[in-house]
Order: structure tokens, then sequence, then C-alpha cells
């Protein structure tokens, strides 16, 4: 069976992945994981989710996904990233994490973990699963930090049904 020809933005979608090391998905399992959780895979959502995805599991915030869908020649403004983050967000795609009132990332590991945020850098990192965090623990930070604050959040919702 022939596959069908790619586009010219899949094939500088490719020229990029030659010069990066890229370790997520490819253009056609990005539009599977949309239209996989019910989101219609346009054209700006596609390229966004492979500038997230492609590169495994990360932290983002908008403003630097923006500024990579700018270096890539993805034409979106930073309102459609906003807009498209927080519907990979609902649709179970992403995970938000809200440091403070003002900075907000999106996580591309939506499953259950923990963060250190380092103040100094604006970074985000996962603490590995095999560090044990129970209330009244503390997780043991990496080398050369200290801790400055510890933020626990238990998200509700109501349940469904």
């Amino acid at each position: 069976m022939t596959q069908p020809r790619p586009t010219e933005r899949e094939i500088q979608y490719d020229q990029a992945a030659a010069h990066r090391e890229l370790t997520g998905c490819t253009w056609r399992d990005v539009k599977g994981r949309l239209r996989q959780v019910g989101l219609r895979p346009t054209r700006q959502r596609v390229e966004l989710a492979w500038i997230l995805f492609a590169k495994g599991n990360r932290h983002v915030t908008a403003e630097m996904l923006y500024e990579e869908a700018t270096r890539a020649k993805v034409p979106v403004s930073l309102a459609t990233v906003y807009n498209t983050l927080h519907q990979f967000t609902e649709f179970g795609l992403l995970r938000q994490v809200a440091v403070d009132a003002s900075k907000t990332y999106f996580d591309t590991n939506n499953s259950a973990h923990h963060h250190f945020f380092i103040e100094d850098k604006n970074e985000l990192m996962d603490i590995p699963m095999s560090t044990t965090m129970l209330l009244g623990e503390t997780p043991i930070p990496p080398e050369g930090y200290e801790i400055a604050r510890i933020d626990v959040v238990v998200r509700l919702r109501r349940k469904q049904g």
C-alpha cells in the first residue's frame, strides 16, 4: 500500500527533526492522538502538538511554545497557543501545573507525579517516581539546591455518574 505524499510543512518538520534529537511521536501519531481524544486535528493543533510532543516529556509555558512555533515558522498567535494548550489539557493530553498566580506550565507527562520548581531558573522538573513523597515527608532536592517552599495542591472535581 502506498503512503500519501507528505505536504511541504511535513517535509519541513522532517528536516527539522533531522537536526534535533527527537524522541517523541511522528506527524501521523500526532493526528491520531488528537482524534483519539476527540479533538479535530486542525492544522494549527497538529503543528503545535507536534512541537509539544516530538521531544518527549517536558514542561512548557504558553510563551515558550509560542517562541518555538515562531522559530518553526508556524503562523499562530499567542492567544491561539493559550487556547490550544487549554484544550489539550481539557482533553487529557497535557497536565497543567500552576507554579504561582502568574506562572503556569503545561506538562506533556500527564501521569500522576510531583515537581520541583527551580526558582532562579523558572524551571519545572519532575520528582523521580522512586522518590517517596508522603504528607510530612520532604523530597530530597537535586544536588546544589535547597527547598525554598513546598506547595501541596490537591485538585478536586465532582464525581462523574
